[in-house]
């Protein structure tokens, strides 16, 4: 039965179950909004001229060509939106778009279908009700327009009564949705577990014992100590694998001085690139697309009373301030926008405009000054420029003739002599990084080149080439002591001074008790309060709060630092404060996204265990027609 929409009281068989509606809350009625919003979310849907008006069918219920095409536009529309560029339809199928709302349009009327078996229905005035709070129906007066109703899902491809009857089964699916999940009940011993483990308090004292507070110098290490400290460290003493190579080089930056630039050159590149050197005044910017300007005005309204805000509109919609961020733009880039853009102050939200996305509000977040850079300023680099792009062409023209040379036998000597490349050697490790060894190219080559291999030119990134030869491959060696006997005796030095620090920290720590605390130790104790697992205590290492967080009240522990050891004890242990709004609100997410997972595997169970008792029949020939006329 149509509805009359209206301003009359519809009359239903159903007015029973409309209380049921409303118990179900506000979760029935928002899906149906979202469900109208997202149905009209395309920018038009293309046309399909098929014969068969049905796709396949659920159980009792149809999945209509016109359901498969509004579904299928409006997702693809939606990935246009979050990557900011068109989407071809063949590209939306090597992203199983078309898949992916098929599927979901099954399991929908799936749900359809269980839903009329087990009676659920709503009434005519609940329908009524709901589609009245869709603004996309709205006239310019804000309220219900039957003829903006009408024009508008005709254009989308609805009747009225298909429309009412969509909403009607839309709102039967989320009561029965509702229902199954209904009774998940609050994980509350799995949430107190965890924020009393995450937010739990305790009280810290601590202070970092250094050579500074060693009761008598620490003696200089003994042959016997140094000796020692070589045997047990001998990976310090080791050289790595070591290659003498001998490499030529020809580099931009070795040819670019000699290359001859007119001045008229520079200036004309100067000119070229104005755009570059002489910036007008730009904005930083972001845009926000909706589907009318009667919706992005309701937007800008809700700003201007202070209901919401650029930056809710923008997670609502599902995006990331990425999404819409135009970077920084000039006036003419602007279009329509620009002149209130950059009238606006830093903040301002200004529209909406039309734009290529249709209507739009836009965020002005910055003013970026005019900047200039004159010639005189510019000459040098723009010399550069020009000389070293000629000198990567006169490389790549010697290219084949060091081949050649290459082929015939030279060795590296002959190509410093013949192409004037530069002849070097480095003795390359795999920590190398100077000189040549910066380059990557020329470690990956060194890496893999053996002695006797033959030599290849090999590019760099910089326009260069170069040639390598493996002279001499040294493979890793235990240095004699006596050859670092510096190096091992400091070694020694700071091994015997971390001990001996150890050791006092130890002798401290044993002094420490609960009525003398740290008097007893002469150090400058901190005391921390109330810090919890989440805290970041400076000057301490990454495994303090693990450690304090292991002990119980009144124990006194040590571990390493940067520059000596800490003594800490724990002075008071506290439950969570339940009161902070930060440990409310992370409860609160323990339990939303716990019931969250809880409810969704419920509701995969059920959802799964229907699609095995409901026939599902998919006429492949008409979804491949409707791809089709997507093409």
């Amino acid at each position: 039965m149509q509805l009359r929409l209206q301003f009359q009281q519809a009359k239903s068989g159903h007015g029973g179950f409309d209380m049921a509606v409303k118990s179900a809350g506000k979760y029935a009625v928002w899906a149906i909004i979202g469900f109208a919003i997202l149905g009209f979310g395309g920018f038009g849907v293309r046309n399909f001229s098929g014969g068969s008006t049905a796709l396949g069918t659920v159980g009792s219920k149809t999945i209509t060509v016109a359901d498969y095409q509004r579904d299928l536009n409006r997702q693809i529309r939606a990935y246009e939106a979050q990557f900011g560029s068109a989407i071809s339809f063949p590209v939306a199928q090597s992203m199983g778009i078309d898949r992916q709302v098929l599927g979901s349009l099954v399991t929908r009327r799936i749900l359809d279908d269980e839903a009329s078996r087990l009676g659920l229905s709503v009434g005519d005035a609940t329908v009524r009700d709901q589609i009245l709070q869709i603004s996309a129906f709205n006239g310019i007066d804000g309220k219900f327009d039957r003829t903006a109703y009408t024009d508008l899902l005709k254009r989308q491809g609805y009747s009225e009564a298909g429309y009412e009857t969509a909403v009607r089964e839309e709102t039967a699916r989320n009561i029965l949705q509702s229902a199954i999940v209904a009774g998940v009940a609050e994980p509350k011993v799995f949430a107190d577990t965890l924020v009393n483990f995450v937010a739990e308090r305790r009280d810290v004292t601590w202070a970092l014992v250094t050579k500074a507070n060693l009761q008598s110098p620490v003696p200089a290490p003994t042959d016997e100590d140094v000796a020692a400290y070589y045997a047990a460290h001998t990976d310090e003493f080791t050289t790595p694998e070591t290659k003498v190579i001998q490499y030529a080089r020809l580099s931009p930056d070795m040819l670019k001085d000699s290359v001859e630039v007119d001045e008229t050159e520079i200036k004309d590149l100067y000119d070229q690139r104005i755009a570059d050197f002489v910036q007008p005044e730009r904005r930083l910017v972001e845009r926000l697309g909706f589907i009318d300007t009667a919706a992005a005005q309701d937007a800008l309204a809700q700003i201007t009373a202070g209901a919401t805000d650029f930056d809710t509109l923008v997670t609502d919609r599902g995006l990331d301030l990425s999404d819409v961020d135009l970077g920084d733009v000039g006036l003419d880039d602007l279009g329509a926008a620009g002149d209130a853009v950059f009238a606006a102050t830093p903040g301002d939200v200004v529209g909406p405009f039309d734009t290529p996305i249709g209507p739009a509000l836009f965020r002005m977040n910055a003013v970026l000054s005019a900047e200039e850079t004159t010639f005189d300023e510019a000459r040098n680099d723009l010399r550069d420029e020009i000389a070293t792009s000629r000198a990567r062409r006169q490389i790549d023209n010697q290219t084949s003739e060091i081949n050649d040379l290459l082929a015939g036998g030279a060795t590296i000597d002959d190509l410093a002599q013949r192409v004037s490349m530069d002849v070097g050697t480095i003795e390359w490790t795999a920590d190398s990084t100077d000189g040549i060894a910066a380059y990557e190219g020329f470690r990956t080559a060194a890496a893999a080149t053996k002695v006797g291999d033959y030599p290849t030119l090999t590019e760099l990134d910089d326009g260069g080439v170069f040639v390598l030869t493996v002279q001499e491959v040294r493979e890793p060696a235990l240095q004699p002591l006596e050859d670092v006997l510096d190096q091992a005796t400091a070694g020694a030095m700071r091994d015997a001074t971390a001990k001996a620090i150890t050791a006092e920290a130890d002798r401290l720590a044993g002094l420490i008790t609960a009525e003398a605390g740290f008097d007893a130790t002469g150090l400058q104790a901190t005391e921390e309060t109330a810090i919890t697992r989440r805290n970041f205590i400076p000057g301490t290492p990454a495994t303090f709060l693990e450690t304090v967080f292991g002990m119980e009240q009144g124990a006194v522990s040590t571990l390493p630092a940067d520059g000596g050891t800490i003594i800490a004890t724990v002075t008071g242990i506290a439950a969570p404060d339940l009161d902070d709004p930060e440990t409310r609100a992370q409860r609160s997410a323990i339990v939303d996204q716990v019931s969250q997972g809880i409810a969704q595997d419920i509701f995969e169970v059920y959802s799964s265990a229907l699609r095995q008792n409901t026939a599902a029949k998919i006429d492949q020939s008409v979804v491949n027609a409707v791809n089709a006329s997507f093409q």
